[in-house]
């Protein structure tokens, strides 16, 4: 997120740059805090969890882990991009949360030679740039003020912290202020824009208990990821929920080694919601005229618009998008290609960050150009997926006779793809896709399944 977010967002929050709990010093190292300071300081805080040497991809693993057929189906959209683009002397994509830069390498590898030679990469990240990286990737600490080509986001809105909310006995929903422990206690009624949000987009029933995750800060670093984009297409891949069916007790939860655990924001492990994409994209595409957004503000969705609140997979399962596919990388298929991505670490709402740019960069500040939003679409990863030709059909059998090991090839490829898209795990991803300026680079409708 940009700084100029961050203030937003902390505008948006009644300014409590604690979450709500009062001031830093009132409450020192261990004491109470809302969920958005505590869950900011434990994964990006010194020592935070996705400043471990090991990285994210030593604790969990996402679509970018299952397979390279992933990074090869984001190359795909990109060129796809490219034609709606008219073939730019210059097609730029953007990375957001790249944690150790794999699927932006990835992307890179899998364009054609002439693409390629005109795409530049970037990788929006918090953590140092890793040695070894291609050259090629531009390393920054937030999106190049100008993009024109394909802004990718995946799993990076999870990891922007929020605040949690809970109705108290007499029916009114207060912030939920955590100790580094992991203990809660209710704190101030929520008031303000997040009380706005949460009347909006997840608006509790006056029954104790209940909690929603307020989004707002989530919605303001999605519209400044989107208003980067001069032209083309912005995308956000996360595990996902929407207003109809929202959970009732929220989704916040931890991560560690693989395996689910109780939120503790110490450090130890990774803290995670789901994400109200459908929020995200009224907030990308603001002007409801514009955008498809029907009268009450909710984008308009596809077909197979993502499932909203799937069941959880118990603790020692892989991770779905139900709770995140998310596993130890010998847990499950993980391919050893080295071009697939770890989990996203997004800059946090309220943290200032080093707004320096390359010389490359600072080139190419925004314009007065008239950007023009098509019509936000929501629909799942096995869609999208689908649309980008990655459909898990097998091999036909007889290329086992004749082929052997081309067979052999093409039926492992069949399973990773297979996973991608699986119903109740990484297929139920939700996408939320933006276009700016361009035709909506994927199917109008997603075609069936094989």
């Amino acid at each position: 997120m940009t700084d100029e977010t961050a203030r937003e967002a902390e505008r948006a929050s009644g300014g409590h740059g604690d979450g709500g709990g009062g001031r830093p010093d009132e409450q020192g190292r261990r004491g109470r805090r809302g969920w958005r300071a505590a869950a900011e300081a434990a994964l990006y805080g010194p020592g935070g969890f996705y400043r471990r040497p090991e990285g994210p991809a030593g604790h969990f693993r996402t679509s970018v882990h299952a397979s390279p057929l992933f990074a090869r189906a984001v190359a795909r959209l990109l060129c796809r991009v490219d034609e709606v683009l008219g073939r730019p002397d210059a097609l730029d994509f953007v990375d957001m949360g790249a944690g150790r830069g794999e699927l932006v390498a990835g992307v890179l590898a899998a364009l054609p030679a002439d693409v390629a030679a005109r795409a530049r990469g970037y990788a929006v990240e918090r953590a140092d740039r890793p040695p070894g990286l291609d050259p090629r990737i531009t390393w920054l600490p937030e999106p190049p003020a100008a993009v024109t080509g394909l802004l990718f986001a995946n799993e990076w809105l999870d990891n922007v912290p929020v605040d949690v909310a809970e109705v108290d006995p007499a029916g009114v929903p207060r912030l939920v202020l955590v100790a580094e422990d992991g203990t809660e206690r209710l704190g101030e009624p929520v008031t303000g824009a997040d009380a706005d949000w949460l009347a909006r987009w997840w608006p509790l029933r006056a029954e104790e208990g209940l909690r929603a995750e307020i989004g707002l800060p989530r919605d303001l670093a999605w519209a400044s990821a989107v208003g980067r984009l001069v032209r083309g297409l912005a995308v956000a891949v996360d595990y996902a929920h929407t207003r109809d069916t929202r959970p009732p007790f929220g989704t916040l939860t931890g991560f560690r080694e693989g395996r689910e655990t109780a939120p503790v924001p110490d450090g130890s492990c990774d803290i995670t919601a789901h994400v109200a994409l459908d929020a995200c994209a009224a907030a990308g595409a603001p002007d409801a005229g514009s955008t498809g957004q029907s009268p009450q503000g909710t984008p308009r969705t596809s077909p197979d618009s993502p499932p909203t609140s799937p069941a959880r997979t118990s603790p020692d399962r892989a991770r779905m998008p139900s709770s995140e596919a998310r596993t130890l990388p010998g847990e499950a298929h993980t391919s050893q290609n080295t071009t697939s991505a770890p989990p996203n670490t997004p800059p946090a709402p309220s943290t200032p960050q080093n707004t320096a740019r390359t010389p490359h960069d600072a080139a190419r500040e925004p314009h007065d150009t008239a950007r023009t939003l098509s019509p936000a679409r929501l629909l799942t990863q096995r869609a999208a997926l689908r649309a980008l030709d990655i459909t898990g059909a097998r091999p036909p059998l007889a290329l086992a006779s004749t082929d052997p090991a081309a067979y052999v090839r093409a039926l492992a490829s069949a399973g990773e793809a297979g996973e991608l898209t699986a119903p109740g795990g990484l297929g139920d991803f939700g996408w939320l896709v933006q276009p700016v300026g361009v035709p909506h680079p994927l199917a109008a409708e997603p075609p069936a399944a094989p």
